[in-house]
């Protein structure tokens, strides 16, 4: 499978990555991220939304320092997709927001570099 996608980032949790296939075609293509057993097909603009959905449960759960309580799911995660919420604990929230910034960090800097080699 490795052969097929180009990785954009990983952590312990997920990973995100655009199939090969779909690059020469599109300009900005759809973005796969996968983690706890699912996959999500998204936007660039739809991967944004989800980091400001995910900045949104940090504000009203401020306290993720609780051991008793960062394996309980307590939290409600809204997704892009409108039919998907997902229920999280702490530990999960803190990773698919790395994933989340890592995959729009590493898209920022390839589009950077890719203006910057056109001049």
């Amino acid at each position: 499978m490795d052969q097929d996608i180009n990785k954009i980032y990983h952590n312990n949790f997920g990973v995100s990555f655009v199939w090969k296939e779909e690059q020469p075609k599109k300009k900005s293509p759809k973005i796969q991220l996968i983690f706890r057993d699912m996959g999500f097909y998204l936007t660039r603009h739809e991967i944004i939304q989800f980091q400001k959905q995910i900045g949104y449960v940090k504000s009203i759960h401020p306290c993720q320092c609780c051991k008793s309580e960062e394996r309980n799911r307590f939290m409600l995660l809204k997704t892009p997709c409108n039919q998907v919420d997902l229920a999280i604990n702490a530990l999960e929230l803190k990773e698919i927001d790395d994933l989340i910034n890592g995959t729009l960090f590493h898209l920022e800097l390839t589009e950077y570099i890719t203006k910057i080699c056109r001049n």
